[in-house]
């Protein structure tokens, strides 16, 4: 969790709150099928639904009261995938700092399947 000083006192932001914000960000964007979860038992990636799409979201804590980002996905086929990642890395930067005010330091993503 994030605690973050106001005026009017202390706020604090659990860690459920960054993956779901980084969840719904990463799937807006062009070219991405869903989020990814590698199952441990059967070692293969599996889609996921849009509840539990904060299975693919990793979230580290810094000693600056920022946070780095990892997240796993499914990309469609045909689509650039480096142009995917640049736009993800950039979108959810954006979004969970405008929506939280916690400076993201850095967001790695993960393809982890190409779909058809």
């Amino acid at each position: 969790m994030i605690k973050v000083q106001t005026g009017h006192g202390e706020i604090t932001i659990s860690s459920a709150v960054f993956t779901t914000i980084t969840g719904a960000a990463a799937t807006n964007c062009f070219g991405v099928k869903g989020m990814a979860y590698r199952s441990m038992t059967d070692g293969l990636v599996h889609l996921l639904r849009r509840e539990s799409m904060s299975k693919g979201v990793k979230v580290t804590y810094n000693d600056d009261n920022s946070v780095s980002i990892q997240l796993h996905i499914v990309v469609e086929n045909g689509v650039n995938i480096t142009t995917v990642c640049r736009s993800i890395m950039s979108e959810v930067k954006y979004v969970v700092n405008k929506n939280t005010g916690v400076v993201v330091r850095d967001v790695n993503v993960c393809v982890d399947s190409i779909t058809v």
